[in-house]
């Protein structure tokens, strides 16, 4: 991006619109001009998923790679290579791309457990940033992540919940919102991941060749190489991820939030336990439950790792449950289904049906290299990011407690103390989070 341009960004961007309201923005750039240079942090799984999509836009070019896999870290730059007629650099330390001048802007596919560390050294170097979700490892880091993004008010950060762009989700919030339901009184979201087969507990090994094993371990306790913990698989350990309630369910209690304006909840009661993977296979919970009080209704959240159909005969969802019928959405489109007037003997309103519309993760690219070019109000901000990882990370504090827990919203802390403890996260001594 040239420094004319770069100046004229920075001169009339505005700040980012109430996050409570839908996205203006879910159609794609009109005629980008200029050329936005992307690095990829962590090149595997969604990350990778995410260049791809990035690389499907015009004007945008990957100028580095970074991945403690070096064998990953070769083969994604012969692909890009491949794609692009460019070989992008490699390193093994984001540092070292954050430092490289000509970067406009950083896509985070790492772990969950890096997310903010490098995402707030992102910004202090002047990137922009489109970080995976969960934005955050802790209530503590969503916080961090905010305050950092609202020092550098220019600078764009995109959350990849990419639902936010997808316009189906936000139809059937607005039909709750309409009253057609009824008062909704239960809301519930769930992942059912339908795995027909667990994998055992491994023993403690030496890290594969070419992997910077200190390096991935980075913020968290060091501890020994371990197959179960790496990789894909690292999302069922606490010192990395949260399990299926971070990796879905920010994705879906953030529309069980959205459509019922819900924000922080009174209590949260856990449910669940491990019961289908083997002792030392998995640390979080392969079958979950949260409740969540609110003043005026409940929200359920449910997870199984087993195989299985969750409700509604869907293998994932959110349903709004009100005294005149029920919606169901999920990433295959929404469906209303009426109840029955009883004293007039016929159903409330006719149930209707609508197929999502096909968008989804390349929107929510267009939208983010839209905002960098020519200002505007990104589709999934930080606040947004933050609010879902938080509510959350709620439902996994008060799995670990294993008690209800309380949420003061004035003190923004919890009634119990254990829980208030597992609001932050230890980190080694040579990884913290940078100062705001």
């Amino acid at each position: 991006m040239n420094t004319n341009r770069r100046n004229f960004i920075k001169n009339t961007a505005v700040a980012a619109a109430a996050v409570s309201v839908a996205p203006t923005l879910l159609n794609a750039c009109a005629s980008p001009s200029e050329k936005v240079t992307v690095a990829l942090i962590g090149c595997r799984s969604m990350g990778w998923s995410d260049l791809d999509a990035f690389l499907k836009q015009e004007n945008v070019e990957c100028a580095a790679l970074c991945d403690v896999d070096s064998k990953i870290l070769e083969e994604r730059a012969a692909e890009v290579e491949k794609r692009t007629g460019k070989r992008p650099e490699n390193f093994g330390d984001f540092r070292k791309v954050l430092e490289n001048k000509d970067i406009d802007a950083v896509i985070i596919g790492t772990p969950d457990h890096w997310h903010a560390i490098i995402m707030m050294m992102a910004l202090q170097a002047g990137k922009h940033v489109y970080v995976e979700k969960p934005m955050g490892h802790s209530i503590e880091e969503c916080n961090a992540m905010v305050a950092m993004a609202a020092k550098y008010p220019k600078l764009k950060v995109q959350v990849n919940m990419w639902q936010r762009s997808s316009k189906h989700w936000f139809e059937a919030s607005d039909i709750v919102k309409s009253g057609e339901l009824g008062d909704v009184h239960l809301v519930k979201a769930w992942i059912y991941k339908g795995y027909n087969t667990t994998f055992p507990a491994f023993p403690d090994s030496e890290a594969p060749a070419g992997v910077d094993y200190d390096m991935w371990l980075g913020p968290a306790p060091k501890r020994p190489f371990n197959q179960n913990r790496f990789h894909y698989n690292f999302r069922w350990w606490w010192d990395y991820a949260g399990g299926a309630m971070t990796d879905w369910g920010v994705h879906l209690l953030d529309f069980a939030l959205y459509a019922m304006d819900a924000d922080m909840p009174q209590s949260i009661s856990p449910g669940g336990g491990i019961y289908y993977y083997e002792p030392g296979a998995v640390e979080t919970p392969d079958i979950q439950q949260a409740l969540y009080n609110y003043p005026k209704h409940s929200m359920v959240w449910e997870c199984g790792l087993n195989p299985g159909i969750g409700p509604y005969g869907r293998g994932h969802g959110v349903a709004f449950v009100g005294n005149k019928g029920t919606l169901v959405v999920d990433r295959g489109g929404w469906e209303t289904m009426p109840g029955l007037n009883t004293s007039e003997k016929k159903p409330f309103f006719e149930g209707k049906k609508q197929k999502d519309y096909g968008d989804g993760l390349d929107e929510h690219v267009q939208n983010f290299l839209k905002c960098i070019r020519e200002g505007g109000q990104l589709n999934t901000p930080v606040e947004v990011g933050a609010k879902v990882a938080i509510v959350s990370e709620m439902g996994n504090i008060a799995y670990r407690v294993g008690q209800r827990i309380h949420w003061d919203d004035t003190t923004k802390s919890f009634r119990e103390e254990e829980a208030n403890k597992l609001m932050k996260l230890t980190y080694r001594d040579n990884w913290q989070l940078p100062k705001v």
